[in-house]
């Protein structure tokens, strides 16, 4: 639970306000909302953006019932999968689960937890079903109830995952400060929490807050963008690499007269559980091996990797890369331009995902997802 006197002004009544809401959460995803249409804004629905061939293939083999059910915010598949412990945090229907169970390979692992009944009933319905329509001598896919702010709670070890995701959850949490503590203590060495989810631009008052509707549309537990650097980095994550940002929008007058001039948008976000940043940057070059991506690799709204192409990073990036499941997919060269050598100066970077949608002049900064290895190599040892 959230620190009273931290998040309620010593009110006194938290612990009752954060027990309703999760009821009021459980409610809406398990009972009120039976499909997508019942929505009243786009926070929770995927943005139109393209989608990778592979990843495409892998939604066709789920289930109707389990696709039926999906209420995220963006597609949520980072790079370079193969062979990798995952774990989705609100997994809900299943959805995210089995279109990753296919990118890791029978090798890898899916864990999806959520705290709703209705939804991991549908879930835990189709394991064998997908099973035997991946062709996986056994599942590599389980479901665990429990909170995203209570990993310990629900049975998850300590350094136990290569990769976390999430998908328009964590504003479901009254804690954001536990979901990205917990998240980092199961994480490994080197280890990933890759999210999309939805952030307002600035802090919202506590009517909105409080306003069962807003909860339910995503829009209520919106976190500043500002308080996720702030919160991510005193946790112990990298600072936070902005990858996308798509403008939300409200088609419900009441509900616009209530949020008045707040603003909100989906962004996903990288933060890596990595040594201290360096301060030293470096060359890198991408050897393009990454399935889906042989030609370049978007790794974020800053960096586009071409294969062979040599690219200046600063230390942030370079510390990120050479310690994390990407190291064996670039070759790196300390700094200082090489004879005969043309490098690739970066762009000006933001995390600030507001920033992002205007520097672009678009409602939608569309990227690319990720993908798994090739057959060459696993990216997740």
């Amino acid at each position: 639970m959230a620190d009273c006197k931290k998040e309620h002004g010593g009110c006194g009544k938290c612990c009752f306000v954060d027990s309703v809401i999760h009821v009021d959460v459980k409610d809406d995803y398990g009972k009120t909302l039976k499909k997508t249409s019942d929505l009243k804004s786009n926070a929770c629905l995927a943005p139109s953006q393209a989608i990778p061939a592979f990843v495409l293939k892998a939604l066709k083999k789920i289930h109707p019932e389990v696709r039926a059910k999906y209420y995220g915010c963006g597609l949520v598949v980072p790079e370079c999968l193969e062979g990798c412990r995952l774990l989705d945090q609100g997994s809900g229907s299943g959805q995210d689960c089995y279109m990753l169970s296919q990118l890791v390979g029978e090798k890898g692992h899916v864990t999806g937890i959520d705290m709703n009944e209705d939804q991991l009933e549908v879930a835990r319905k189709y394991v064998d079903h997908h099973t035997q329509e991946f062709g996986y001598e056994k599942p590599n896919v389980d479901f665990v109830q429990g909170n995203i702010e209570a990993l310990k709670e629900a049975g998850l070890k300590e350094n136990s995952f290569d990769i976390i995701i999430s998908n328009c959850v964590v504003n479901l949490s009254t804690d954001k400060r536990k979901v990205l503590s917990d998240a980092y203590r199961v994480l490994k060495d080197g280890g990933e929490l890759y999210f999309s989810d939805v952030y307002s631009s600035s802090r919202l008052s506590d009517d909105i807050k409080n306003h069962k509707v807003l909860c339910g549309e995503c829009l209520g537990g919106a976190l500043w963008w500002e308080d996720l650097v702030r919160l991510a980095q005193e946790v112990g994550f990298s600072p936070p690499r902005l990858v996308t940002a798509n403008v939300i929008t409200v088609n419900n007058m009441e509900l616009e007269a209530i949020l008045g001039d707040y603003k909100f948008v989906s962004a996903t976000y990288r933060l890596f559980k990595i040594p201290k940043i360096s301060n030293k940057g470096s060359l890198v070059i991408y050897n393009g091996n990454i399935t889906g991506f042989e030609e370049s690799l978007e790794f974020d709204s800053q960096y586009t990797f071409k294969v062979d192409e040599v690219v200046e990073v600063d230390g942030e990036v370079a510390s990120i890369l050479s310690h994390s499941r990407f190291a064996e997919e670039f070759t790196f060269q300390p700094p200082g331009v090489p004879a005969g050598c043309s490098v690739k100066k970066p762009k000006v970077g933001t995390v600030n995902p507001f920033e992002l949608v205007l520097q672009l002049g678009s409602a939608t900064v569309s990227s690319a997802t990720g993908g798994c290895c090739g057959a060459e190599s696993s990216c997740c040892k």
